[in-house]
């Protein structure tokens, strides 16, 4: 099977399991408070990857600190609080709608930080995908006025902003690592943090065991955790060494149907507006992929 074919059929998969997260969150915030989730999120991933690290060991710590740092605390650890901490205020459709920003802030983060280059079209692409992120933000939910809104989308900004310096961080920093082998020391180097704090800090023990939900919420938090963290996280990897920083991160064309979808079916209210905001972010995130394709895409062929 070609890299291309094998980078698409990965992309596909990333996007049904991170578009289905926003939803994994929602049911977790039931029985806990959203640092609560959170930290359980990167304690149960980092736990889940610690026997790998009997493996992969061996890493030159001082050579790879910088990437490993950035894809554990950018990529992972202050996005699950800030996510969870939206989803309080806002819905999981919105959330996962506004995800689709992760590739216009790949885009300029790369330009800024690591001196990418970028097009006449890509700048295009990025403006007329901040303008559905704007449009999208001034639908709103219905429940929410306009003011909490703003304030707890921007909180979905602040993620996806951090999840493009992970990107572009995890492509210039640890290529040549493996993909597995930077997970679990990501994970090993974020984990006993959030885990002081879930245990130090919250009443996570109480909720698990006193709420009615508690248990039913665990389970669908470790889900997330292992499946839409820990796993997730190593197969985005590869896909970023296989098919570049922009290919990767335009997982998030799925992931907004695939939120939208989960948010339908749990009785969330999606408007007519909302959706054609998101098919204008799209359209940016056309525009931005079509100009860098010929640099990323035909590496995967």
């Amino acid at each position: 099977m070609s890299k291309k074919a094998i980078s698409w059929m990965i992309l596909i998969l990333l996007s049904l399991v991170w578009g289905s997260s926003f939803m994994l969150m929602k049911q977790g915030l039931r029985a806990f408070t959203s640092d609560e989730v959170a930290g359980l999120r990167i304690t149960i991933a980092s736990a889940f990857m610690l026997p790998f690290l009997i493996a992969h060991y061996k890493i030159d710590l001082k050579k790879n600190i910088k990437g490993l740092l950035l894809m554990g605390v950018f990529g992972n650890l202050i996005p699950a609080f800030l996510f969870t901490k939206a989803e309080t205020q806002i819905s999981s459709s919105l959330t996962g709608m506004l995800n689709a920003l992760t590739p216009m802030f790949t885009i300029m983060i790369g330009m800024i930080a690591f001196n990418h280059k970028i097009s006449k079209n890509q700048v295009l692409g990025v403006l007329i995908g901040f303008v559905g992120a704007i449009a999208l933000v001034a639908m709103g939910d219905h429940e929410n006025d306009q003011t909490k809104n703003i304030m707890y989308s921007l909180l979905v900004a602040a993620a996806t902003l951090c999840y493009a310096i992970s990107v572009n961080g995890i492509k210039a920093y640890l290529g040549h690592v493996n993909s597995l082998t930077a997970t679990v020391w990501s994970f090993t180097l974020i984990g006993p943090v959030a885990a002081i704090y879930l245990f130090g800090f919250t009443d996570v023990i109480a909720h698990a065991t006193q709420h009615p939900e508690g248990m039913r919420s665990l389970g669908f938090v470790s889900i997330l955790a292992i499946v839409g963290s820990a796993l997730s996280v190593v197969v985005y990897n590869t896909l970023i060494k296989l098919s570049g920083t922009v290919f990767a991160a335009s997982c998030t064309y799925l992931i907004p149907i695939v939120a939208i979808g989960w948010g339908l079916f749990d009785g969330e209210i999606i408007n007519l507006m909302q959706v054609l905001a998101v098919i204008v972010i799209i359209a940016g995130i056309w525009m931005i992929n079509s100009s860098g394709k010929s640099k990323e895409i035909d590496s995967i062929k």
